[in-house]
Formats: structure tokens, C-alpha cells, sequence
């Protein structure tokens, strides 16, 4: 891993410089070129331009470790608000939400409602009656390693009422291989990422190579499989792999997709578009944004760059 990762990671917890990132204009510009804005209006209409541009997407409401039971809470009625308006404005058939379990309860602690893990469990089936009620589905996003066996459990549940719902897997992990293999049946949506958390070596790969390695051998077994993977990567040799393993297993396309994050690759997620491909945009906002910021900075360190230059400058 790089040697910047880890301070970049450690940026994400510091209030103060989140303060000062968010008002200098160098920065500001870099916060806008990840996430489009803190509102509903502001998601919608970003995805609206991307679906006007011939591409899926993916909205996350940004947060995650919340232990307030209100924010848990107001969470749900983010997403469910969202939902009815890419509803409204047509966009339910190209657009998905993308849901962090931690956000909606499940690191809150044992109280009347019941466990983190109960309170989670019900407040996703919410935002799945929601998105089942507008017309598309919901994709469990993947965090840290402490919460990846909670988390593919609450998919199981879910899958019980909402087979749609799908699922992120982190190749990085050393688990992640035989979570593949579960996964990878008939109706199963997994999503499969390099991974973004500050892992320790005894759960996740930890050099580049091994990370990539992991990676391709985590795509021979979905595009193996009878789901549905969506191959979230930047990397151009991911895709040449991913699209030559489609190939080998006689997957047309739309029978699989690929996924980049909103302002990483724009060009590539239009062209590859073009070509027939299916590309799905994820696109976060909300108030939420530091921690994601950083973790951009920390996956690519050529833009510390600017992001320095921000810290420094007075104009």
C-alpha cells in the first residue's frame, strides 16, 4: 500500500481540517469533483445528467459509525425521500441506492429498540419497501472488516423479501474469495471493489500486487458464477480482464457491469458506455462527505497534490 494511505486515512477523523478543507476554494473544487452537493435536489440532478449521458447510478447518502438512533433514523428518510424523487422524475428504471449498514443503526449499542444489528436489519427492509415501491433496488455497501459478517447477514434476511437486494465484496479481504463463491449464484447482485478501509495484514492483502491478484481471482469466480457482477474498478486492466472474462464464459453484455465513482474516469465510464457497455456511477452526498473525500485522496495519492496547495493557500 502506499505510504500515504495511512495519514491520508488519519485526515478523516480530524473535524478541524475537515473545517478548513471545506472553505478554501482549491478544495472546495476537489470536494465537488467527488461529491456533487449535500441535498436530494442535488443528487437528482447530477444523476440526471449522468443517465442523460447514457449511464446508471448509484446514490449513497453519506454516513457511517453513527451510534445517534434519531441520526439512524433520519437516515431512512433521506433514502426513502430520495427514492420517491428519482420516482418522480423517471429515473427509477437507471438509478439504485446504495445503503452503509453502520448509517442506519448498526453500531449502535443494546437499547429498547433492540441490538445494532435488529435496528439496522429493519430500517434496511424500509429503505427495500421504498425502493421496491419506486422501482429499482438497493446494493449494501461494504465498510470496514468488523462489520462484513453483520452485513452478510442482514443480506441474507433481506434476500428472504428483497432477492434484488445487492451486495459488496472487497477483494482486498482474504475471506472475500469463499464469500465469492457463495454469493455467485442465480439472482445474486454482487458488487466486487479493491477495497478503501485501513486493514491490518492478519484480514487483507496489503501490497498492490497481491491486492490485484485477489482481485482477478475474485472476478473468474463471479463471472464464472450465474449472478450478476458488477465490476466496481478504475484500473484499465480490470476492465481488459473483466470484459476478456465475460467473453470466456459467454456473458453478453448487460449480462454483468461495470462501476466507477462519480468524477474518477469520466471519459472511460462514457466511452465504455458507448461501446454497449453497462456503467453504473456511484454518487455520494450528503453532509457526510470528509471521511469519503479522504478516502478518494488516500486510493489516489496524485491528488494530495492540490490537496495540499488547498491547506496552504489564502486566497
Amino acid at each position: 500500500m502506499s505510504l500515504l494511505r495511512q495519514p491520508l486515512l488519519a485526515l478523516s477523523r480530524s473535524a478541524a481540517v475537515r473545517e478548513l478543507v471545506s472553505t478554501l476554494p482549491v478544495s472546495s473544487g476537489i470536494v465537488r469533483s467527488y461529491v456533487p452537493g449535500e441535498t436530494t435536489e442535488a443528487a437528482v440532478a447530477a444523476a440526471t445528467g449522468l443517465v442523460d449521458e447514457g449511464l446508471r447510478v448509484t446514490l449513497d447518502f453519506l454516513g457511517e459509525d453513527t451510534t445517534d438512533h434519531a441520526q439512524a433514523e433520519a437516515t431512512v428518510r433521506a433514502y426513502v425521500e430520495l427514492l420517491g424523487q428519482l420516482s418522480a422524475r423517471g429515473l427509477a428504471r437507471h438509478a439504485e441506492v446504495s445503503v452503509k449498514l453502520t448509517a442506519i443503526g448498526l453500531a449502535l449499542p443494546t437499547a429498547e429498540q433492540g441490538t445494532g444489528f435488529q435496528v439496522a436489519l429493519e430500517n434496511a427492509r424500509a429503505i427495500c419497501r421504498a425502493a421496491r415501491n419506486a422501482g429499482t433496488t438497493v446494493t449494501l455497501d461494504a465498510e470496514d472488516h468488523t462489520t462484513t459478517d453483520a452485513t452478510l447477514a442482514v443480506l441474507r434476511d433481506l434476500r428472504k423479501d428483497f432477492p434484488e437486494t445487492g451486495a459488496v465484496l472487497q477483494a482486498y479481504l482474504h475471506r472475500t474469495e469463499a464469500d465469492c463463491r457463495e454469493l455467485a449464484h442465480e439472482g445474486s447482485r454482487v458488487r466486487l471493489c479493491k477495497g478503501a478501509y485501513d486493514e491490518p495484514e492478519e484480514v487483507a492483502y496489503q501490497s498492490r500486487l497481491d491486492v490485484d491478484t485477489a482481485y482477478v481471482r475474485c472476478l473468474k469466480i463471479l463471472m464464472a458464477g450465474q449472478g450478476y457482477p458488477m465490476v466496481a474498478t478504475h484500473d484499465p486492466r480490470m476492465v481488459e480482464i473483466a470484459s476478456s472474462l465475460a467473453n470466456r464464459h459467454g456473458r453478453e453484455q448487460g449480462t454483468y457491469e461495470f462501476q466507477m465513482l462519480y468524477g474518477i474516469r469520466p471519459e472511460e465510464q462514457r466511452r465504455l458506455a458507448a461501446s454497449g457497455e453497462t456503467v453504473r456511477v456511484y454518487l455520494p452526498y450528503g453532509g457526510e462527505w470528509y471521511g469519503y473525500l479522504v478516502r478518494r485522496l488516500a486510493e489516489r495519492p496524485q491528488n494530495l497534490t492540490f490537496f495540499l496547495r488547498s491547506l496552504i493557500s489564502k486566497k
